[in-house]
């Protein structure tokens, strides 16, 4: 009788590979143990590369432009004001545990983004960080939820408040929340019938916003801290939960350990509306003078040509006539206007005049398809070292603090892969470019299944 097969994912969001992979993999006992039984590589995140929607594109095998969501924040509707937030019924897109479901295989998920409010599975699901708090349906089937409680005690979905100088209390609430996410794990896999069983954990991206400074001497914020070790140390807690977990699997469970993308050091903000104030194509109602978000009735429509976001990368909006409730940008000049944008974006300097090599580009470049309503241009201010501030009364146009609280990291475009059996065997090959389109494909080659037709990724050697 052909054996069933098992798979376990275990997902550390924002997890870094130049610290996994090169400062700190002495110090990492479980995960060196599995990439030395493997293969391991890099892993080229989503553009954008940002939690919602790059869990989401890893396990469907599908563009954000094929999801048709491009961040949490995504535009309705061409009216100013219809913003709405990505959440499980947002993705429509069949993925990987919906495939295997209908074969008959049993998942476990834990905390994938975006997979609140729950939907049934062919198995058993908690919710993720978008949960707003316990007293909501978060778990599928209704019930889990009381035995996790019994069994864990509560369960924690994020930290509260990660953008904040209170380091000390942040990192209680941290260990806290990955602690009750393991024991939780740990339970599930014990107790419930599983083949696929897939786990994110939101500190690492937490810890890397609120500390990074505190560690990167080369940092624009750095001071002497007390807190200089917090990365690692925690890095090394997880290292630790990660050996708990996988001691409780079979040694034939097929092991992924991976990150949605990667972190690196934050070297200011730049105020894109600030910028398109001064270059003239956001109009005010009148000036500001004070520092407040980009509000809609701020703005003079029938005078304005484009607008922008805040965010770890920018999204900057077109005002095209007959498209925007009161666009001005003639279609004919739709493309005109959006390759003048680029070149300006790709020509900005720092406030010493160095290139801030910004890179800009358009959805329909970089995706499949284009579904619903992508900003007109994504773009990342400083090659990701900057992030966007959609703010406006500052009067200048760059700042060395997150215009939404402390933080001390931007998003990077690659992740961590690392796969192997769950046991001591020969490996630790380096793959070449690995992309996080190919998890969905190789996760299905597991069980046998074909990759749906439209799936951009291609299996990984293993």
């Amino acid at each position: 009788m052909k054996r069933r097969p098992k798979v376990m994912v275990i997902g550390l969001d924002c997890a870094e590979p130049s610290l996994v992979f090169d400062r700190w993999l002495d110090q990492l006992p479980n995960i060196r143990r599995v990439m030395g039984s493997g293969v391991y590589g890099r892993m080229r995140s989503s553009d954008p590369p940002i939690t919602v929607p790059a869990w989401a594109s890893m396990m469907t095998g599908k563009d954000p432009g094929q999801l048709g969501f491009y961040g949490f924040r995504n535009r309705n509707s061409y009216d100013y004001a219809d913003i709405g937030l990505a959440d499980s019924t947002s993705l429509t897109e069949p993925t990987v545990w919906g495939l295997l479901g209908k074969q008959g295989y049993q998942s476990i998920l834990l905390g994938i983004p975006p997979s609140y409010p729950p939907k049934p599975i062919h198995g058993h699901l908690v919710t993720c960080f978008l949960t707003p708090d316990r007293s909501v349906s978060y778990t599928y089937p209704d019930s889990l939820a009381e035995e996790i409680e019994k069994e864990v005690g509560e369960y924690q979905f994020d930290v509260a408040q990660f953008r904040t100088a209170q380091v000390e209390e942040l990192l209680k609430n941290i260990y806290r929340m990955t602690k009750t996410r393991f024991a939780t794990a740990r339970f599930l896999l014990q107790h419930k019938p599983w083949d696929f069983f897939m786990m994110v954990e939101m500190g690492i991206d937490r810890i890397h916003h609120a500390c990074w400074h505190l560690m990167d001497e080369n940092h624009v914020l750095y001071r002497p801290s007390p807190h200089k070790n917090a990365i690692l140390e925690y890095y090394r807690y997880v290292d630790g939960e990660i050996g708990e977990l996988l001691s409780v699997v079979p040694p034939d469970t097929r092991i992924f350990i991976v990150s949605d993308h990667g972190a690196k050091r934050m070297d200011g903000g730049f105020c894109i509306n600030e910028w398109l104030i001064k270059e003239g194509y956001l109009k005010l109602k009148k000036a500001v003078q004070t520092v407040t978000p980009l509000k809609p009735d701020l703005v003079d429509w029938k005078r304005t040509r484009a607008w922008g976001y805040g965010g770890y990368y920018g999204r900057l909006c077109l005002n095209v006539k007959g498209r925007e409730p009161d666009g001005v940008i003639p279609r004919n000049q739709y493309e005109q206007v959006r390759n003048q944008l680029i070149k300006k974006l790709k020509a900005l300097t720092d406030e010493l005049g160095r290139p801030l090599n910004t890179k800009v580009f358009k959805p329909s470049k970089r995706y499949l398809t284009v579904k619903n309503i992508p900003p007109d241009l994504f773009v990342y201010f400083g090659n990701l070292y900057w992030r966007s501030v959609g703010s406006i009364g500052r009067g200048k146009l760059y700042v060395y603090e997150n215009d939404t609280g402390p933080d001390g990291a931007n998003h990077d475009y690659e992740g961590i892969f690392i796969s192997a059996l769950n046991r001591v065997g020969k490996g630790g090959q380096q793959l070449p470019r690995v992309h996080l389109m190919d998890m969905a494909p190789t996760i299905l080659h597991q069980f046998g299944i074909a990759p749906l037709k439209g799936m951009r990724g291609k299996k990984i050697p293993l």
